[in-house]
């Protein structure tokens, strides 16, 4: 049987947010329901599994520190300059709790809030396999000297 989407009590406890969290991110339209909006007394909203991956985003970059105002700044922002139809679900989102990056591939990586400029990462593995080469590199050479040194 196919899933109808997920109503709001699934919703917060999938996402781990209360009620009125889910209700106000809703009507405020930070996220709304993309499959039915609440349409009066006694309807429920409905989720789909798009919608539960960009909450999750959502709740994971509150808890990383981000403000909901500077959240709701980076969603319109992806919107609109990144033209991402689904701007938590469409590219890689970091954060360091000042601010968000965005990836869209693993070439790009921008500064949400600079609109687009971009930054660089040094993934640190390599760069320790690196440094622990020159530093063998340097020690045979020095080994290499004091053995012509003392030969001298």
């Amino acid at each position: 049987m196919e899933q109808l989407g997920y109503r709001a009590p699934q919703v917060c406890r999938l996402i781990g947010i209360s009620y009125r969290q889910l209700d106000y991110w809703a009507r405020t339209e930070l996220l709304r329901p993309s499959l039915q909006e609440a349409r009066g007394s006694g309807s429920q909203r409905r989720y789909s599994f798009d919608d539960l991956v960009q909450l999750r985003v959502i709740k994971s970059l509150l808890d990383a520190g981000m403000s909901l105002k500077k959240i709701r700044t980076a969603i319109e922002i992806l919107r609109d300059e990144f033209a991402a139809e689904r701007p938590l679900t469409d590219v890689t989102l970091l954060s360091d709790g000042k601010t968000i990056y965005a990836a869209r591939n693993t070439d790009e990586v921008v500064d949400v809030f600079r609109r687009g400029q971009g930054v660089f990462g040094i993934a640190i593995g390599p760069v320790e396999d690196e440094v622990r080469g020159a530093v063998h590199d340097l020690e045979a050479d020095t080994s290499s000297a004091d053995v012509e040194a003392q030969a001298n």
